[in-house]
């Protein structure tokens, strides 16, 4: 199933509305980090960059095969060999991960999902006790150059609410100008 449309730029424009390094850090992301996943990779903007910070491998899952082929290529033509990328529908069938096997997971721009409890549930089945899950996400404001449409957009409360009744702990709150805002949590150890 395809993520709601959102009104996806090009890459050339869709490049300009971050710099993935700068939040990749304030959103808890080092190298401290051995794998880690980006749930709906997209161009790879976020991908990319995080592979050069790790010291394992990230999985950059999408269900656009053009999505797919743009970060192999990219992957390829700065030889990092440790982007592992796949076609899936995590909503409805997972991301073929191993339990507790990921040690950060991003779902940056994503959770305007018709199902984003099924992909949160997905980051906490796959995220290994204490690991980190960074929610990105355009802010609830009509006024944003692009993003998904209002009725869908989720406003930060709500991420908080469905990541908290998963059991994830809100570790920081960041306000991403000019447009975005992130949320790290933590996965608790089992008690």
């Amino acid at each position: 199933m395809k993520i709601r449309e959102s009104g996806m730029p090009p890459e050339s424009l869709w490049k300009d509305f971050f710099e993935p390094e700068k939040i990749l850090e304030i959103m808890g992301f080092d190298n401290n980090i051995v794998n880690a996943v980006d749930f709906g990779c997209g161009y790879g903007t976020f991908t990319i960059p995080a592979s050069k910070m790790i010291k394992g491998e990230i999985y950059a899952i999408d269900i656009e095969k053009e999505m797919v082929k743009r970060v192999t290529e990219r992957a390829s033509n700065e030889n990092l060999k440790n982007i592992k990328t796949a076609l899936c529908d995590v909503i409805h069938k997972g991301s073929g991960l191993k339990d507790q096997s990921m040690d950060y997971v991003m779902l940056f721009n994503i959770l305007h999902a018709e199902k984003p409890e099924e992909l949160l549930k997905e980051a906490c089945r796959i995220l290994a006790p204490e690991g980190k899950l960074g929610i990105m996400h355009w802010n609830y404001d009509p006024e944003t150059p692009r993003g998904p449409p209002m009725a869908i957009r989720p406003e930060p409360e709500q991420c908080i609410k469905w990541a908290t009744d998963l059991g994830f702990k809100l570790e920081n709150r960041h306000d991403l100008k000019p447009y975005h805002y992130g949320l790290v949590f933590s996965k608790p150890e089992k008690e």
